[in-house]
């Protein structure tokens, strides 16, 4: 049994749950949209996706972002998931994450899109 997030309670006013491939997700979600230094005793978790939502856009920006998001990725959630595909698109001030990635211990391909979107 995993809690759900964000947090919550549910309408037994107990804590919320969510089921395994729920959970996989919320945490990619989390470390996708946590910048390094949030977590006091894990201060190099994130990915710092989150300060780039006002850089300018450019082909390079695009590549090293792909690059720390997909290392992230592989060395926060590589022993659960495999990540087949990723794209970052910047819009004014929203963020969009595809994701394409295959659960580990299903073999289930899952396909995610995360959003960001508002004034840091």
């Amino acid at each position: 049994m995993n809690i759900d997030f964000p947090f919550h309670f549910n309408n037994l006013g107990r804590t919320a749950t969510t089921s395994d491939d729920d959970h996989i997700r919320d945490m990619i979600e989390q470390l996708l949209f946590t910048n390094p230094g949030e977590r006091v005793n894990r201060p190099d978790f994130g990915s710092g996706l989150l300060q780039l939502i006002f850089a300018p856009n450019s082909p390079e920006l695009a590549a090293t972002l792909q690059f720390t998001m997909q290392a992230s990725l592989q060395r926060w959630l590589g022993d659960l998931i495999d990540v087949q595909a990723l794209a970052v698109s910047s819009e004014d001030s929203s963020l969009r994450v595809f994701l394409q990635y295959v659960v580990k211990r299903s073999g289930e391909q899952r396909t995610e899109t995360f959003e960001q979107s508002g004034v840091l």
